[in-house]
């Protein structure tokens, strides 16, 4: 016997069962990997062409065309094990494709393996929960194998159903398992119990719901109340029966137990005990007024959905990106799932009484919604804003279940796709649990190595939590790692320098990482603009010379001549800010004429004031803002200031932590694998919403 489908649940999702107990949740429990070959298919020789397949699916494994190239020869070559191992290898990267464990079902099952085929559906099934073409598969075998004269057996199956309705019932294509549940009980002579699965499915908006309730209707004409009615429910109706008989005849009420009037019969049963005829066509005329009811309150939920589920295209998984129609149909269908839960409000504020009438209701609620959500990440599960919007109305609710849907889209479904990863880690840290923080954040840079924002969201946890040495030893690894590419070299160089500077408070330290940067990337503007602020930062009257040294290196390095008159004009905002004397003041203002006349005349031009070449002055590579023209000759002191010497000069001079322009630097994409970081904006810490 395979292992128990309970597995598949998850505190959430719960449906009405027929004993009044909480139904089966839907199921979010860890995906395993699904079973391989037996030892006794070890030896056997594989196909000559399954190697090169094999090889060409692992050396690709995100290419879907290898995979089904290698499946498809499988199959052709019906090999066990060759087909074992591709569908194995294939189900693990690709668990939705619920057609393959299907196809890996029948295959076990063609080879004499039943119980081999019955756990690989109960794998399938915790991979996908959901899927009725899956659930149908795993009962037609059981019912195909089982020998239904063993009570255990009926047993079974019964349980397998109750499993399949609870994860997969609300699903609005559902019907076939309905109706399949309803005529296996058929065929079982449980009567009853048919008529209960009916009554359930007529609660549950689905596509064929009028068809449920002519086949009810047909149920309940065709036998006598007391065959389709478990004998409390029969009970119910006489009695219901009886106090209609009696106010229409005027008089008193005569209930089930009390003694009647000597000579009055029992009017609604005949000789031998049974209903007369006239009795059981109004018990089943008050059975089906109630059931109307419900079958109109029904319709009115399907018809509000009909329109979602009509634009709804594509239910199923499929690598082929979905068009922006079918995503904005979801994104609209699951908002409006939401505010029909919580009572028009989006947000899920809604207190526990509403929520528990809702749930009575069965017909929208918070299981509803968990169960739209999980039937879109089928469909959308390589979309990260789904699994996004899912996160976040999931942690109101439960952090567990939070924690659950992270895992499963990170480590199965986007093991690639960094956001999500940072969200995930970001919300571990959130509520304390930082170790695993750290091991979301290790795991991603093993499977994106060199991705720069991993490293600085690991540079920044460590910081965050006290750990200023474990901080400063990434950042140093990262420097280290990073020598032969200048641009992200110099990058991380800065990075390391405003650590040990503004938190380490090691001016040395710190000089010493920029000085080193610039003797391996002399051309990067940034790293002489940072070490100039740090210099700025200190003690003028001690590092006025250390200044007036970086601003000559700056001026002998290879660097743009833009960038040279950005420096000559800070050098000369600082003499006259700190000079200690006015000699000093006119030396540096005649060296930065001097720089004028050797930059030629359109710099010049450009620094007394002309609108087009001040326009490219402030485009220049470094990132750097709009910089103020050159004085025109005459004294010092009417020169106009350029901007004040300030924060973070990674990205940008003009302000302290401005370093979005250093993530959307071109020149960094192509010299770091084309790779464009959307971390400027902080969405992998606060997701749109």
């Amino acid at each position: 016997m395979p292992a128990s489908l309970s597995e598949l649940q998850t505190p959430g999702l719960e449906l009405d069962r027929p004993d009044g107990k909480a139904g089966s949740p839907v199921g979010m429990a860890e995906y395993t990997a699904p079973l391989v070959g037996g030892e006794e298919d070890e030896d056997a020789e594989l196909p000559p062409d399954f190697n090169r397949l094999w090889t060409s699916a692992q050396e690709n494994p995100l290419d879907f065309t290898s995979w089904t190239e290698l499946l498809q020869y499988c199959e052709q070559e019906s090999h066990v094990k060759a087909s074992r191992r591709a569908l194995s290898s294939f189900l693990v990267r690709y668990p939705l494709c619920y057609g393959y464990w299907k196809k890996f079902a029948d295959l076990e099952r063609r080879a004499g393996n039943t119980k081999r085929a019955e756990e690989v559906c109960v794998e399938g099934l915790k991979a996908i929960p959901l899927s009725i073409d899956l659930w149908i598969h795993y009962i037609n075998l059981l019912l195909g194998t089982l020998d239904m004269n063993l009570p255990e057996s009926t047993q079974r199956i019964r349980s397998v159903f109750e499993e399949a309705v609870a994860a997969a019932g609300l699903d609005f294509q559902a019907d076939r398992l309905w109706d399949l549940y309803a005529e296996w009980e058929k065929e079982q002579g449980h009567l009853s119990a048919m008529t209960a699965v009916y009554d359930r499915v007529l609660r549950i908006p689905t596509q064929l719901y009028q068809n449920h309730y002519e086949k009810l209707k047909t149920h309940i004409t065709s036998h006598p109340p007391q065959s389709v009615l478990s004998p409390e429910e029969y009970k119910k109706i006489r009695a219901t029966y009886r106090e209609s008989v009696a106010q229409g005849e005027g008089t008193n009420r005569v209930s089930d137990g009390e003694e009647r009037p000597p000579g009055e019969d029992e009017t609604s049963e005949t000789a031998n005990g049974t209903d007369t005829e006239e009795a059981v066509q109004k018990m089943q005329e008050l059975l089906l007024a109630a059931w109307e009811k419900t079958h109109a309150q029904n319709e009115a939920e399907v018809r509000k959905r009909w329109e979602f589920e009509d634009a709804i295209k594509r239910p199923y998984f499929h690598v082929k990106p979905l068009d922006k129609a079918q995503l904005k149909a979801w994104q609209s269908y699951l908002d409006w799932e939401r505010m029909e839960a919580h009572g028009g409000n989006i947000e899920g504020d809604v207190t526990q009484e509403q929520e528990a009438e809702k749930c009575d209701n069965c017909v929208s609620g918070h299981a509803r919604v968990l169960f739209l959500f999980e039937r879109c990440l089928i469909a959308c599960s390589l979309y990260e804003e789904f699994w996004t919007k899912y996160v976040q109305y999931l942690e109101p609710h439960g952090l567990d279940d939070t924690r659950t849907v992270f895992r499963r889209a990170c480590e199965i479904h986007l093991p690639h796709k960094h956001s999500i990863h940072l969200q995930w880690a970001t919300f571990e840290e959130r509520y304390g649990n930082l170790q695993e923080a750290r091991r979301i954040l290790q795991a991603l840079e093993q499977a994106l190595p060199g991705l720069a924002v991993v490293r600085l969201r690991r540079v920044g946890l460590e910081r965050r939590a006290g750990k200023l040495e474990v901080a400063e030893s990434l950042l140093r690894e990262a420097v280290e790692q990073s020598k032969a590419m200048g641009q992200l070299h110099a990058f991380y160089s800065i990075k390391l320098a405003r650590l040990l500077f503004k938190l380490g408070k090691n001016t040395g330290r710190a000089r010493a990482v920029l000085q080193e940067a610039i003797e391996l990337s002399p051309d990067n503007s940034r790293l002489y603009l940072n070490l100039l602020e740090l210099e700025v930062s200190g003690d003028p009257r001690i590092n006025g010379s250390a200044v007036q040294q970086c601003i000559s290196r700056a001026l002998a390095a290879p660097l743009s001549p833009e960038t040279k008159i950005l420096f000559s004009q800070r050098g000369l905002q600082f003499a006259e800010d700190f000079g200690s004397s006015v000699q000093s003041v006119l030396g540096v203002y005649d060296d930065h004429q001097k720089l004028l006349k050797e930059l030629g005349s359109r710099k010049r031009g450009a620094e007394n004031g002309d609108n087009d070449d001040s326009e490219k002055i402030s485009k220049t590579d470094d990132g750097s803002g709009t910089m103020a023209a050159a004085p025109p000759a005459g004294p010092p002191v009417t020169t106009t200031p350029p901007p004040p010497m300030m924060g973070d000069m990674s990205g940008s001079h003009a302000g302290y932590g401005a370093y979005g322009s250093w993530y959307q630097q071109q020149q960094y994409g192509s010299s770091y694998g084309g790779y464009h970081n959307p971390w400027s904006q902080y969405n992998q810490y606060y997701p749109p919403s």
